[in-house]
């Protein structure tokens, strides 16, 4: 290879500049020595990168074509370099609790990316209801809690990772499945299945439905999705869930998503921390990984 990366960054910086000059300011080089490397750089690729207009420059064809190459490579560059450093600096453990929701559907891939970019850090888990994950925040059980919905204690932070939004279901075999439109009146004429108090999915739920239906008849109460779904997949029940934990369900056909108009159940899915915790490097190293993770890609 006989091109350098800092060729490349100053004709980068050139080209979005438009300017010798004001790349060397930004590149705190010298305009002689800028001048230098861009014009090696055009020597060793054998091509006119810039049409050159007084001190106005604009990009050749050439030049068009390199440009998107090179911020490439430079982005990869300054990666291996912030990796290696970040890789360095960040050691020790974390012991984060989650409710069930994240805990399902998102920590794993989480966790997953930490141990893999940062291989000296040591994540501990538990999963909870989002109430015991606050309790267990503020009495230093975990450093850092992922909970769904609102934390209101002062004690703590609170800043949202993702959302989310939860859907009422029933049997595909329920008369209601067939409805294009389920009433309230006849949510209240149906048993529950829900999940247990202090979840933030049944608070999220009864903060929607209590005033439409003061007195729902709730059945049964489980802090386990899994025996949730299969009571209300075998019978008669109608229950509330987060749809991560419906749509593969849903798309068996062994559930169907009831439309009510008059529920609207979006929530947030967010980190919480003692108050104390800030500038916490590991802390701060989880949280910015979980929101690259779902720049990434759309798991909600």
């Amino acid at each position: 290879m006989r091109y350098s990366l800092k060729q490349l960054a100053v004709f980068n910086s050139v080209a979005e500049l438009g300017s010798v000059s004001q790349a060397a300011e930004r590149l705190g080089v010298t305009q002689s020595a800028a001048s230098m490397s861009l014009s090696q750089l055009e020597k060793l690729l054998g091509k006119d990168l810039f049409v050159r207009q007084g001190k106005d420059m604009r990009l050749s064809h050439w030049g068009n074509w390199l440009r998107p190459r090179a911020k490439r490579l430079l982005q990869d560059a300054e990666q291996i370099e912030l990796g290696f450093y970040e890789q360095h600096i960040f050691s020790g453990s974390i012991n984060i609790g989650a409710s069930q929701t994240p805990a399902e559907h998102l920590i794993p891939e989480l966790i997953s990316k930490i141990d893999t970019d940062f291989p000296e850090v040591r994540t501990g888990l538990e999963v909870r209801s989002s109430q015991g994950i606050i309790e267990g925040v503020l009495s230093y059980k975990y450093d850092l809690g992922i909970i769904e919905g609102r934390c209101d204690d002062n004690r703590t932070h609170q800043e949202e990772w993702c959302r989310d939004h939860l859907v009422v279901v029933c049997s595909a075999h329920h008369p209601y499945a067939k409805h294009h439109r389920v009433s309230l009146s006849q949510l209240e004429q149906a048993q529950w299945v829900l999940r247990e108090g202090g979840a933030g999915t049944r608070a999220i739920f009864e903060s929607a439905m209590v005033p439409l239906i003061p007195d729902l008849d709730v059945w049964r109460e489980y802090s386990h999705v899994p025996v949730i779904l299969r009571m209300v997949a075998n019978s008669q029940y109608l229950t509330c869930l987060p749809y991560l934990d419906v749509a593969p369900h849903i798309e068996r056909g062994d559930l169907a998503v009831l439309n009510v108009p008059e529920l609207v159940m979006d929530r947030s899915i967010s980190f919480i921390w003692r108050k104390e915790m800030e500038e916490h490097p590991l802390l701060e190293c989880i949280k910015r990984e979980g929101h690259r993770m779902m720049k990434n890609h759309k798991i909600l």
